[in-house]
């Protein structure tokens, strides 16, 4: 089957097999290997990517499915240069450990922040409750999306729990 999507503001398409799951056709045929594969049962998330606007596990999309769609994958975030607030978070935050979960742990981040620009707490939990760490407790990351979130406000981040304040 023929399709036709945009990949990271990049018009993409061509001849594939009905049966191509989208997080395949991103990593094999664009050579997009941010997005990871893991559990392929839409468990661990992993694979999410931003699929018109809204977080999608890509390993439970057939890629003929995604036809038409804006995709926006871990390797689009970052503009000229510069990490996207949800990025530098986890850097800054250090919400991350082996990092094999943190490209899809940012992309649902990512979305939720689009939806809900000043989460609570108990929202980003809930926010990326799809998404498994088997290295952290996600007290790291839940202060990687709370930081991300006030960047994104315009706010300076509330100091780091290790940050000596006077």
């Amino acid at each position: 089957m023929k399709i036709a999507l945009t990949v990271n503001g990049r018009k993409v398409g061509g001849e594939l097999e009905p049966r191509t799951l989208l997080v395949h056709y991103i990593r094999e045929n664009l050579n997009l290997t941010g997005t990871h594969i893991g559990c392929e049962t839409s468990y661990c998330g992993a694979c999410t990517v931003i699929m018109d606007g809204r977080p999608v596990k890509s390993c439970t999309v057939l890629a003929v499915g995604a036809d038409g769609a804006d995709i926006m994958t871990i390797e689009g975030l970052a503009r000229d240069g510069q990490l996207h607030p949800v990025q530098e978070g986890f850097w800054e935050r250090h919400g991350l450990q082996c990092g094999y979960c943190t490209p899809g742990m940012i992309m649902a981040a990512v979305g939720l922040l689009e939806q809900n620009n000043n989460p609570s707490e108990d929202e980003i939990r809930h926010g990326i409750e799809g998404n498994l760490c088997r290295c952290t407790g996600y007290h790291n990351i839940v202060k990687a999306i709370e930081y991300a979130s006030a960047k994104m406000r315009g706010e300076q981040p509330a100091p780091a729990e290790w940050e000596v304040t006077a």
